[in-house]
């Protein structure tokens, strides 16, 4: 398994759909950055969030999760509550080949101001827009810029295919659009 480098992930991004819309050089002037860099993918928050709220005093139960412990918001900058997170989704749409698994790590910009960025692994065949999860661990509000970078992806190349991928066991989360919450 080998990390790949920025000439791969254009040519899979500009001939296999693998990201969509894709931007292939590295922008930056006066915007958190995003685009390709040279081994990977910075990816963009979009402009819809979920915040956080404990308004109704609800149990968080990833098997039974209530969808009222969530505000909606859409905008240019989201304001994450203190010691609170927000989900949230790429503005690119992601199309993983069977012989690829990826990691996604947050941006330093952000993790130097104490904000966190959950991502799990894309795994091979999966498809979709990535829900992301925001954690603002600091006791102040945090401001998060829409269509900026929030997060970079790697990835890494099997020299074989996969027995069964992700599509192969229909995934719940597979094409997701939108924010999607936890499902069983």
């Amino acid at each position: 398994m080998a990390i790949k480098s920025d000439k791969w992930i254009k040519k899979m991004a500009q001939k296999e759909g693998m990201i969509e819309p894709f931007v292939a050089t590295q922008v930056k002037n006066g915007a958190i950055s995003y685009g390709v860099s040279s081994y990977g993918y910075d990816i963009r928050v979009s402009n819809e969030f979920k915040i956080f709220t404990n308004v109704n005093n609800s149990l968080i139960d990833p098997k039974n999760f209530d969808s009222s412990s969530f505000v909606n918001f859409k905008g240019d900058v989201c304001i994450v509550p203190p010691n609170s997170f927000a989900l949230a989704r790429t503005v690119e749409y992601f199309r993983i080949p069977r012989n690829v698994i990826t990691i996604c790590v947050g941006k330093s910009t952000y993790a130097r101001c104490g904000i966190i960025v959950n991502v799990t692994p894309f795994e091979p065949e999966w498809e979709g827009y990535v829900t992301l999860e925001i954690s603002n661990t600091t006791p102040l509000p945090a401001k998060i810029y829409s269509h900026e970078g929030i997060a970079q992806v790697l990835f890494f190349e099997s020299d074989e295919e996969c027995e069964i991928s992700y599509a192969d066991r229909k995934g719940k989360y597979q094409s997701q659009r939108g924010i999607v919450l936890p499902r069983l």
